[in-house]
Formats: C-alpha cells, sequence, structure tokens
C-alpha cells in the first residue's frame, strides 16, 4: 500500500490513433499508406495517425482530424478495430495506439497533408508483400485490418455496397474474390449468395456480359447481417 509521501509517479504514456482504410481499386482490395515525412522512420510507409492533439480531445474525433489532416478525406464510418500498446512498438516512449477501420467503396485519390510527405492507395498484397517494410507495428494492424474486413464480408451485406446499383452474380464474385484474396467456384458461390435470404433481389432485365451471355441483374436486398453467413473456403 502506497504512503501519500511515496514518491512513485504514474508512467508517462503517450495516446495515439492509427487508421486502417481500405477499398477496391482495379479489382484489388487496397489500404492507403502514407510516407512518413518525419522522424522516426522518416520516408518508411506507415498507417495515417498521430497523436491526440490535446487532453480535451475526444480519441474518434483524433482519428477523423487526423483522416482530413492527412489525406484529405473525411465523413467515413469508423469503427473500432483494437488497442496496441507493446512496450518498444516506438522508439519515441510508451505509445499506446486506438485502431480504427474503415471500409468503404470509391474513395478519392488522398491529398497528403502535415506530416505525411505523400500518400496513395497501395494494393494490400503489395503493402503486406517482403519487398515493403512498414513503420512501427503497422504490418501487424494493417494484417488485423483486412482480417476484420475479410470477416464482415461473411457475415455482412458489405460486398454489394462495392457494386453498381445493379450487379450481376460474377460482379458480386469479383468483390470477394478481391478482399479474401481467393478464387471462388462460381456455382458454388451461386449457390451460397442464394442461400443467404434478403441479401440481394433480381432487379431488371438481363445484361449482356464480356462473353455475350445475357445474365440476371440484381441489387442489394434489405439485409445487413446475412443468414446464414458466406463463410470463406
Amino acid at each position: 500500500m502506497l504512503m501519500p509521501d511515496d514518491p512513485w509517479q504514474p508512467p508517462r504514456i503517450l495516446l495515439a490513433v492509427d487508421l486502417v482504410i481500405l477499398t477496391l481499386r482495379d479489382a484489388r482490395l487496397h489500404v492507403l499508406l502514407v510516407e512518413r515525412g518525419i522522424d522516426p522512420f522518416r520516408g518508411a510507409l506507415a498507417l495515417p495517425g498521430g497523436f491526440l492533439g490535446d487532453e480535451h480531445e475526444e480519441i474518434e474525433a483524433a482519428a477523423r482530424r487526423e483522416l482530413s489532416e492527412e489525406v484529405g478525406l473525411s465523413d467515413m464510418h469508423l469503427e473500432l478495430l483494437a488497442v496496441y500498446g507493446e512496450p518498444g512498438r516506438d522508439p519515441r516512449g510508451r505509445v499506446v495506439s486506438i485502431a480504427y477501420l474503415a471500409i468503404a467503396p470509391r474513395l478519392p485519390e488522398p491529398i497528403a497533408g502535415t506530416d505525411a510527405a505523400n500518400a496513395s492507395w497501395t494494393s494490400v498484397d503489395e503493402a503486406l508483400g517482403p519487398g515493403t517494410k512498414l513503420a512501427f507495428d503497422h504490418r501487424r494492424i494493417l494484417i488485423d485490418g483486412v482480417e476484420r474486413a475479410r470477416t464482415k464480408l461473411e457475415h455482412t451485406a458489405l460486398a454489394t455496397a462495392f457494386c453498381t446499383e445493379t450487379f450481376t452474380i460474377s460482379e458480386l464474385q469479383q468483390v470477394y474474390e478481391a478482399v479474401w484474396g481467393v478464387r471462388l467456384d462460381p456455382r458454388n458461390f451461386y449457390r451460397k449468395v442464394q442461400g443467404a435470404r434478403g441479401f440481394i433481389v433480381a432487379d431488371g432485365p438481363m445484361r449482356k456480359t464480356s462473353n455475350g451471355r445475357p445474365a440476371r441483374l440484381f441489387k442489394a436486398g434489405p439485409v445487413h447481417v446475412l443468414n446464414p453467413p458466406m463463410t470463406r473456403p
């Protein structure tokens, strides 16, 4: 038990936010990365993020501020991903980071600002490949974010947001293949989609595909949670 005159002081812990922003571009899953313009890890690629502005700033507000200041994006739905606070994850001291995830279609080109020298969309395959070194523990955070995105496609109707207003089953399958990073059997995929009640509904006339065959058009259905889920192979 500490006495009133005990000299012990609580450790100094800095609080930060990191952002995993995912979208589809050219039928591939991409993540938003910035080139760090300051030390530590100057010149390295990293997830957007930074420290809280002051003791009065809300954590999610800090995440949105960093998103706007570093890459010029705003008005996105952010969900809490995880908290990362292992000692030694940041050479500047004990830093605990709250990571947020956003998955959205048709996001614009980012605009670098503040302490980011550059900002760009990078394919997840490249970002996690052997030729890319991410600053801090951002590789681990990105892996966790991608896994969360893949799980969301299993259990929610999120995939339809990446399609046009009407789409074919084949186009919906391309979304799943891009996010999951696997090739899917068309017949098995069709069966699973049709078995998820309220996931998609038929809409409009048939459309000719690239091979000249007509394909039925669908639109997003009324449900947001899939039952049964679209389980990964």
